[in-house]
């Protein structure tokens, strides 16, 4: 299977405030994107997308998409669409169990990446025969692609998913290849 994994285009949100599962707009026109995007992708493939505007908008830009809830971003909880200077030292918290840690009344990137990787088990069992694409957020893509390349989840956090570029992993009984990467 040809997996291409798209991350969303620029948010429209200031730098240095908190947004996760926040349903932000885009600061880079979706349709702009997708034709920078359409000639490195197959003529023909499955689409599907996290139900976040970021993402729905342009994948809707690139086809008809299936949108799934388990691709959004991670959720934030009382942090969402706060600046990281207002939330102060919490963030310490976050950074010495970067996989655990849940902010007030959200998730933890553990908990984002089991329903990621829900996802991708189902994707795996129907065995696709045609190219597949998803547009998501940089969370559930690192996840994913993690996964797939059998690097520790510890590692993942280094897989950085550049807004509005898309990676191609193929996926084969024998194994699975990184083909490129943010093209």
């Amino acid at each position: 299977m040809e997996l291409h994994l798209i991350r969303h285009p620029r948010p429209d949100v200031a730098a240095g405030v908190c947004y996760g599962q926040a349903d932000v707009g885009l600061a880079e026109a979706a349709d702009a994107v997708a034709a920078r995007l359409r000639p490195v992708l197959p003529g023909r493939f499955a689409l599907h997308a996290s139900p976040l505007a970021r993402a729905r908008l342009l994948a809707a830009e690139l086809g008809t998409p299936a949108l799934d809830d388990r691709l959004k971003e991670m959720h934030f909880g009382e942090w969402e669409l706060r600046p990281y200077a207002e939330i102060g030292a919490a963030i310490d918290a976050w950074a010495e169990d970067p996989l655990g840690f849940r902010a007030p009344g959200g998730e933890s990137a553990h908990e984002m990446a089991a329903r990621a990787l829900d996802w991708l088990d189902g994707l795996l069992a129907a065995a696709p025969r045609e190219p597949v694409v998803v547009v998501a957020h940089g969370g559930p893509l690192r996840a994913i692609a993690g996964h797939l390349l059998g690097l520790p989840a510890e590692r993942w956090l280094a897989l950085d998913f550049a807004c509005g570029h898309v990676t191609r992993i193929d996926v084969e009984d024998w194994g699975v290849v990184l083909k490129w990467f943010n093209r």
